[in-house]
């Protein structure tokens, strides 16, 4: 097994995915989305701490919904509707007007944004991973980061999905094989002993 420390040993960027004010309502499993938002602000504060990038991804669509996906599905999900505000970053994770937010319209925070970019252009060679929901927007952020290379930290407490076992399932059949899976005491405990 990697030890969590030698993960940082370049250049790390936490990216957080979708926890804002629309999605964390929602009832989340095996983590609740409290707790997802309470341990990712632990996260954010022990980057803050270590000066490294974080980047909070959101999820927003023009007022009329146009540049949303609209796909043919055997298993639709009912449109809901959105609320004033629904597409604010959660206040309690603490950003700070240093860190980047991406906006995106898809499940992964990678296409059609300037992601990579933002991330390059910090010299980010690293990235842990967290939010909601582990087996939507979290894997297929995965999914692209892995593709370009990124060496990626799952933080299995700091994300959770709409039921067990679709959590599960990215976690054990998916993330194991893209990068590394962590608790985020493991995570906070490697970036206090980390030399940056």
């Amino acid at each position: 097994m990697i030890d969590t420390r030698e993960f940082f040993s370049g250049l790390t960027a936490l990216v957080v995915i979708d926890l804002q004010r629309g999605v964390v309502d929602r009832e989340t499993a095996p983590h609740t989305a409290k707790d997802v938002v309470t341990r990712t602000g632990r996260l954010v504060e022990a980057f803050h701490g270590k000066r490294l990038p974080v980047v909070f991804v959101r999820v927003s669509f023009d007022a009329g919904g146009g540049d949303a996906l609209a796909p043919l599905l055997d298993d639709a999900v009912a449109a809901a509707s959105r609320p004033a505000g629904w597409d604010e970053i959660v206040p309690d994770l603490g950003a700070r007007a240093s860190d980047t937010i991406v906006t995106k319209r898809n499940w992964g925070a990678f296409y059609g944004t300037d992601l990579d970019l933002q991330l390059r252009r910090r010299s980010v060679t690293r990235i842990v991973l967290c939010g909601i929901s582990t087996n939507i927007g979290v894997e297929s952020t995965a999914r692209d980061a892995y593709e370009r290379n990124y060496p990626i930290l799952f933080v299995e407490d700091a994300m959770a999905a709409m039921t067990a076992e679709e959590h599960a399932h990215a976690v054990g059949g998916v993330f194991r094989r893209m990068g590394i899976v962590r608790s985020s005491d493991a995570v906070v405990g490697a970036l206090a002993g980390a030399a940056y």
